[in-house]
Parts: C-alpha cells; sequence; structure tokens
C-alpha cells in the first residue's frame, strides 16, 4: 500500500523549508535563538534529503522518519515553552503546527508497514488522535489571534477580513470534531486540506511575491503546506478502507461505504 499523492506535497514542504533554512541561515521553529552552524546545516540538510527520499518508493519509509524527526525536535522545543509559560497560547499554537507536521511523517511511515500488522495499526491511530488534537490548538490558535488572522486575508475577499477570520477558526473546529469523533472525518480531512492549500495561494504566496527577501514569507509557506499536506495524508488514509482498524467503527464503516 502507499499513501497516495499527500507524501510528495509533504516531500516538497520539507524540501523547501530545507532550502530556506540554508539560503537564511536561521530556523524559524527555534525562535529568536543563536543556532550553530553545525545545527543550521544539520536540519537543513535532512529536510532537503528527507524531502527528496518522499519522492520515490524505495526511499519514502527513510524519508518520513527524517523529516518526522526533525519536525518533532521542533515541537519538544516548543513543549519546554509551554511547561515555562503554561497561561501564555502562543507556544500551545506554535507546538500544535510542529507537531501535526511530525505526525505526517509518522503517518506515511506507518502506511510503509504490512496493513495487518498489529504495530502499524498501533502507531497510525496515535497520529491520526494526535493530528485531530493539533486541528483543536489550530482553531484555540486562530481564536486567540483573530485581529492577527483577519490582517492576513486579502481585503478584496468579501464580505469581510474579520468574517472570514472567524469562519475559518469554526471550520477548524468543526474539522477537529469530524475527524475525532469520526462521523464525516474523510470528508473533513479533505476540506481541510482545501481550506489549507487555499491559504497558501491567497495569503502566503502573495506575501511572497510582495516581499521574496523575506525569510519568514517563505517559512510561513513551507509550514502551510507542511500542514496541508499532513491533512492530505489523513485523507489519503481515510480513503483506504484496509487501513483504517475495524474498532474505529464510524469512520471504517464510512469508508467501506465509499470502495463498494
Amino acid at each position: 500500500m502507499k499513501i497516495r499523492v499527500g507524501h510528495n506535497v509533504f516531500g516538497l514542504a520539507a524540501i523547501v523549508y530545507g532550502i530556506v533554512i540554508l539560503v537564511w541561515h536561521q530556523i524559524d521553529a527555534f525562535g529568536n535563538l543563536t543556532h550553530p552552524a553545525i545545527l543550521i546545516y544539520g536540519v537543513g540538510v535532512a529536510e532537503f534529503l528527507g524531502g527528496l527520499a518522499l519522492q520515490w518508493p524505495r526511499t519514502m519509509r527513510l524519508g518520513a522518519q527524517a523529516v518526522g524527526a526533525v519536525f518533532s525536535i521542533f515541537a519538544l522545543y516548543w513543549i519546554v515553552q509551554i511547561v515555562r509559560t503554561p497561561l501564555v497560547f502562543d507556544p500551545w499554537g506554535i507546538f500544535g503546527e510542529q507537531f501535526s507536521i511530525a505526525l505526517g511523517g509518522v503517518l506515511i511511515f506507518a502506511s510503509t508497514m504490512p496493513a495487518d500488522s498489529q504495530r502499524a495499526a498501533m502507531i497510525t491511530k496515535a497520529a491520526y488522535t494526535g493530528f485531530g488534537i493539533c486541528v483543536v490548538t489550530f482553531a484555540l490558535y486562530q481564536l486567540s489571534e483573530l485581529t492577527y488572522t483577519a490582517g492576513l486575508v486579502p481585503k478584496w475577499i468579501p464580505p469581510s477580513q474579520m468574517f472570514w477570520a472567524v469562519a475559518t477558526t469554526v471550520l477548524f473546529a468543526l474539522a477537529a470534531v469530524a475527524l475525532l469523533s469520526g462521523r464525516l472525518a474523510l470528508l473533513a480531512a479533505q476540506l481541510l486540506t482545501a481550506m489549507l492549500v487555499l491559504f497558501g495561494i491567497l495569503v502566503w504566496l502573495p506575501a511572497i511575491f510582495a516581499n521574496p527577501r523575506k525569510m519568514s514569507n517563505w517559512q510561513e509557506f513551507a509550514a502551510n503546506l507542511a500542514i496541508a499536506a499532513s491533512s492530505w495524508i489523513v485523507a489519503d488514509f481515510l480513503w483506504q478502507p484496509n487501513r483504517v482498524p475495524r474498532r474505529w467503527p464510524f469512520v471504517h464503516t464510512a469508508v467501506k461505504r465509499r470502495a463498494r
């Protein structure tokens, strides 16, 4: 079994991440820390080569491990920040973003294991549930930063910037409920992926064209693409009845009906 297009997009996002790190010599996921050159080059090369490896079936497993490990380290850094300032929500939100990307790598890794493997089922269930929880943090993060989020919405889109900030926050919350409950999970993953792709097209690509020398624009684009790819991987996973554990009755019934 192969996860379909999602893993290619995930690999592309990792390649972009790696190039940005190597060009700007900075790892934005670690905040404003000063980074030793060996760390910068190590992470940049791991991202770049891991993303390339994800493009071919024979090396996909290794690529998933490399990219997943890097983003797991990023997420671990933000766990430390959460412990230091548990009442500040920014670290929670950034952790959710980094961890959701790491879980995309975990799901690809699990997809390379036999479909009837009990270990693969356990890893997949944990990663799927973790991704659903990350989507909860997306909704809460936007809710805590509504004004900033509204400012990112292109002004030419009716009816207003704040409308779309609130609407996308609600959509994140609905997607989280669907994914964690299993009801309409496949549809939720597909629509979530589409929404994230639109974010990249409408928000971050124009930002790059407007200021191509600004590193944060490229990193935000890469992060958005990677999260969209993780959601895509979840949708690809749900599309395959033989991979969905029978202990997930709502999800399994839905994909079985679709398979017929």
